[in-house]
């Protein structure tokens, strides 16, 4: 007689938070973090794959580990806003709905697959004062198990982020303008084990939500445009 083969599950659940947490570390870490129009996101990435986007009016999405993995999560998301835009109003689309949605999502992959999600997640969405209720800005952070933080001022994916956070925890205020805000976020990604030590502008990914763009309030940056910033 064949005995089927078996699995501890508390050393299984432990092999997949193992296995997540070595994929994530292979990639480059993103900062989110507030200032004073807005919120801005900052990723290290020379490359042409984007991992921040746009989702709906006032929402974004930044996204770490594998690449596959978190742009479909992040379609999933825009999908979802388009849907819910649709059967009630664009006002109606929240990042915390979006946020429940993926932590779920991750959760269930943890949960019932062999392979989980090697991802970790950020949706941002940008406070607007003509929304009762919402005037204040919103991130949210989901890991590979599908657990969601509510963040205040800042928050850094990645696999090597404890020094990154306490180096944002100790140079971070409300308020910064967008070019100290940024300079911030360059010295705090280059605190990460693999990262560049004197990133250029053209190795930077920026993204902002902007309090005062008319309804669409994604804007990318042009290299020259943070190079101009960082100067500043």
């Amino acid at each position: 007689m064949v005995f089927p083969y078996y699995v501890n599950p508390e050393q299984m659940t432990q092999d997949k938070r193992e296995f997540a947490r070595k994929g994530i570390a292979r990639g480059k870490s993103i900062v989110t973090l507030e200032y004073d129009g807005g919120i801005l996101l900052l990723a290290e990435n020379p490359f042409k794959l984007s991992k921040i986007g746009e989702i709906y009016d006032r929402i974004a999405f930044a996204g770490v580990g594998k690449f596959s993995e978190f742009d479909r999560l992040r379609k999933m998301g825009v999908q979802w806003a388009d849907v819910e835009g649709y059967r009630f109003s664009r006002d109606d689309v929240r990042g915390k709905a979006l946020a429940n949605l993926y932590s779920q999502a991750i959760g269930e992959e943890f949960n019932r697959s062999i392979k989980p999600f090697e991802v970790e997640i950020v949706v941002a969405e940008v406070g607007d004062p003509q929304f009762a209720g919402h005037e204040a800005n919103a991130l949210y952070e989901m890991d590979f198990e599908g657990t969601i933080q509510d963040r205040i001022g800042f928050c850094v994916i990645g696999g090597s982020d404890d020094a990154m956070r306490s180096h944002m925890a100790s140079n971070f205020r409300p308020g910064l303008p967008l070019g100290d805000a940024l300079r911030l976020g360059r010295d705090t990604l280059q605190r990460a084990e693999n990262a560049s030590p004197d990133l250029a502008p053209e190795s930077l990914e920026a993204c902002l939500l902007e309090r005062e763009r008319r309804r669409r309030k994604f804007r990318r940056l042009s290299a020259d445009d943070v190079r101009g910033l960082l100067a500043a």
